[in-house]
């Protein structure tokens, strides 16, 4: 069977593919900018964990892939910025060339912050060039590697959020990472019996296809579509809120293995969970109130009782839904009960722990050439979220988006959404 082909954002069909592509080009590398805007130079090079990464090191990355795996493969004659950064800036390409330690990327003081911007320029005008110039034959060839490394940057963007947001919250004094005009703070948490309660939905039944249909873009994980056989299930018409995830943690919830993956609740233990780690108790020195707060991007809020619980793990969220008397949807149950009638919150505001494992379609192959590496090297020990959260770049998502991350992780936009056996 051969690789499964890389598709072709259709917005790139509007007025001509060159044109719709540059200026596309244009909006997504000027969003990565206006999101580290409000950052220092230091706030830009901190790496608070391995798992997180410098905000100038996803400038330099997204660059980086665009000018590893298409300039430098269709443009013979193509000049580096500096022929070093293909060692700094690769993350996990193997067959790239050897990398920079991921853990060591906060000691990157140099290149500048000033000099990271000097090198996207540079391979901004690159790619423009190219898109403008480059023969119909290369052009083939390459608009699938440059929808791809717009997508990828896209990701990338997320991902400045979630890791420098990880990044403050381990500065005492929780500084904001993005201003707030006109917030309007909500009133300390009050457990109101307003709260709608869930509403449990059916789920489609029998043999549903799942997977990406073809139209638009995907990545190579979303593929092949299939058939997959579902049970009766029903699934909730909403997230799990801030309110009802404190009463997980008043009635005991971090303190009963029997709630727990045995996996799970020796992470808790081992890291003395007790709570989601935004989440502010009250007296917390840090920001002292008599109330439950939390720290997101915009800074400290009181808790919204009403918001979606976010930066929990899996191991948090499975046994939040034992505590609920309930289960994680798998991730073929969600994808079918995008289309239920009444259901909510699927995308733009937590993404959602499945209790799939990331594991390949029947019949996947990965791309071939340099971006082979890009999602079928991490299907082991995986799990599966589906969604999109608030950080998500608008467009972004889509029903067969495949997210995925180790059960432990708990820095992400990551949420709760039930589901029950019918």
């Amino acid at each position: 069977m051969s690789p499964s082909p890389l598709t072709v954002d259709p917005r790139l069909q509007v007025n001509g593919p060159r044109e719709a592509l540059a200026q596309r080009f244009s909006e997504v590398r000027a969003h990565s900018l206006a999101l580290a805007a409000p950052l220092s130079a230091e706030d830009q090079c901190v790496q608070s964990m391995p798992d997180t990464s410098p905000t100038k090191w996803h400038l330099a990355h997204s660059s980086w892939f665009f000018e590893a795996v298409v300039l430098r493969a269709h443009v013979p004659d193509y000049v580096a910025f500096d022929e070093r950064f293909f060692y700094l800036f690769n993350s996990y390409y193997e067959a790239l060339g050897p990398r920079h330690p991921r853990p060591l990327r906060g000691l990157l003081t140099r290149p500048t912050l000033a000099q990271v911007q000097d090198y996207r320029a540079h391979v901004d005008a690159a790619v423009q060039n190219f898109i403008a110039t480059c023969d119909d034959s290369v052009w083939q060839q390459a608009l699938p590697l440059l929808t791809l490394g717009l997508h990828h940057e896209q990701q990338h963007q997320e991902l400045m959020l979630t890791d420098i947001l990880h990044a403050m919250s381990c500065n005492p004094l929780l500084p904001a990472c993005q201003p707030a005009p006109g917030l309007t703070h909500r009133p300390a948490l009050r457990i109101a019996p307003a709260t709608p309660p869930l509403r449990w939905l059916a789920g489609p039944t029998g043999t549903v296809m799942i997977g990406h249909d073809g139209n638009g873009f995907s990545f190579d994980n979303e593929t092949p579509r299939h058939g997959a056989l579902l049970a009766p299930y029903r699934v909730a018409d909403r997230l799990v809120n801030c309110g009802e995830y404190l009463r997980f943690i008043e009635e005991g919830g971090y303190r009963r293995p029997e709630l727990w993956l045995s996996d799970g609740w020796a992470a808790a233990q081992a890291n003395g969970w007790t709570c989601p780690p935004y989440w502010l108790v009250p007296g917390d020195v840090r920001a002292p109130a008599g109330h439950w707060q939390i720290f997101g991007l915009q800074g400290v809020r009181a808790l919204d009782p009403l918001a979606p619980v976010s930066q929990v793990s899996f191991y948090e969220a499975a046994a939040y839904a034992e505590w609920a008397q309930a289960r994680l949807p798998t991730e073929f149950e969600w994808e079918a009960a995008c289309g239920v009638s009444g259901i909510t919150q699927m995308t733009g505001q937590v993404w959602q722990w499945t209790r799939s494992s990331y594991d390949p379609y029947p019949g996947f192959r990965p791309l071939s050439g340099a971006v082979a590496e890009y999602n079928g090297k991490f299907m082991v020990g995986q799990l599966v979220l589906r969604g999109g959260s608030s950080a998500t770049p608008a467009g972004h998502a889509r029903p067969s988006y495949r997210n995925f991350f180790p059960p432990g992780a708990r820095w992400q936009f990551s949420g709760i959404r039930l589901a029950k056996d019918a």
